[in-house]
Formats: C-alpha cells, structure tokens, sequence
C-alpha cells in the first residue's frame, strides 16, 4: 500500500519512518511511504502558503491554490481516497480501519494554523477523520497514527497476526500483560498466569478484559450489544 503524506513539516516524520515496526515495513516494501512539502508550491518566493481569514478572526488559514497543487501533483492509482485530519472529522475507530485496506494509495493532507481553506476539503479531499476530542498544532501527529494504524493490519506488518486479534478494541479493551520477574517490590504476578492452565488462564483475560471495559470504556460494551 502506498501512503502519500502532504505537509508543511517533513521533518516530523523522518525519524519515525525509520525505526520500529513502520521503519521495517517500508525497507521490507510492505508499505511505501512518501513525504511532499506542501511549501514546494508556495504562492510566492517567500514560501507563503496562508494567509488572513475573510470575515475576520484569530490566526491563519492555508491558502487553496499550493494544497491543491500538491494534491493535484501526485501520481494516482487506481483505488485511492483523500484524507484531511480535523478535530471536526469522523471520529477513528479500530473497527474502521479495515475498509481503508481497500485501497491502494491514501493521502493523507496534514492540516496547519487555522486549517485549510475550506473549498480544498469541499472539492478536493474525500474524508475528514479526527484521532480524538482535542485539539492539535497540525495534522502530522494524526497522520502518523493513521499511518501506523492502518499499516498494522497489513499481513506481515507485526509477526504474529494472533496478536492482533486479542488487542485492545477488538472488540474490548485488553487484558493485563505481566513478564519476570514473578515478584517485583513485594508485587506478585497473578497465580493463574503462572498456573499453566491455558483454559483458566484465558477465562482470566476475558473476564479482565470485560471488567475493564466496563469501567473504563463501557460505551464499547453497548456497541457489542
């Protein structure tokens, strides 16, 4: 799958494209990844790519005409959809996140200062997603998560597809995890997990795992019905 990542700070990703799970991903070409500087089709030398509200108001909006030229620059394939992040977006659920494997390209554009100019996200951008009730200093930080999110499901992305399966929101929150040493600071690993008892030891992790959910989360449990 390829990710296409429009922003106004590359920089922010070149770290994290080349560690861990996603560094791996992209040297082993089970994702492609690639950054464009939105500010490489600035509206002047000076590298302007806001400007002034009309109507008034408090900080800048990106300017139309270098997003859209970004966006139009990119070579599309065949099954591709445009994603803008925006706390006003549709709100990103695990269980969504399997419908974007659909696709071949996702581009994600990377929002700033006030956002975009709002015939960009009319006309030019398929889907609004928020990461979550708050609000951010731009989009990279939510592109990185839908990045990571997304690619975890491709097969091979994490070595045992099992894991998967048994994470949190899929479909309740996960179970404790505990490793050595079995007591650390007068705290005891739970007896169960050490037992051996593989029936009793998953009935332990579903019934933590529903309790909590419960507590924390239980507007997962009604979803479940």
């Amino acid at each position: 799958m390829r990710f296409d990542i429009l922003t106004l700070f590359p920089g922010f990703f070149e770290s994290p494209l080349k560690i861990s799970l996603l560094g791996k991903a992209i040297e082993s070409r089970k994702i492609e990844v690639t950054l464009h500087n939105i500010r490489d089709w600035a509206v002047d030398r000076h590298g302007m790519v806001d400007d002034l509200p009309y109507g008034g108001g408090a900080g800048m909006v990106m300017r139309p005409e270098p997003v859209v030229q970004a966006l139009e620059s990119i070579p599309k394939l065949k099954q591709c959809r445009r994603i803008y992040f925006s706390p006003r977006g549709e709100p990103l659920r695990q269980e969504r996140l399997s419908a974007y494997l659909e696709y071949d390209q996702l581009i994600l554009l990377c929002g700033r200062y006030e956002g975009v100019d709002q015939r960009v996200i009319d006309h030019f951008i398929d889907e609004e997603i928020s990461i979550g009730d708050y609000v951010l200093s731009g989009g990279e930080v939510a592109a990185l998560v839908f990045l990571e999110a997304v690619s975890r499901l491709i097969p091979g992305f994490v070595g045992k597809e099992e894991s998967l399966q048994e994470e949190s929101f899929s479909p309740l929150l996960e179970y404790p995890h505990y490793t050595r040493p079995e007591e650390f600071r007068g705290l005891k690993v739970p007896s169960i997990l050490l037992s051996g008892d593989h029936k009793k030891i998953k009935e332990w992790r579903e019934k933590e795992s529903h309790e909590i959910t419960a507590s924390r989360r239980p507007d997962l449990l009604k979803k479940r019905g």
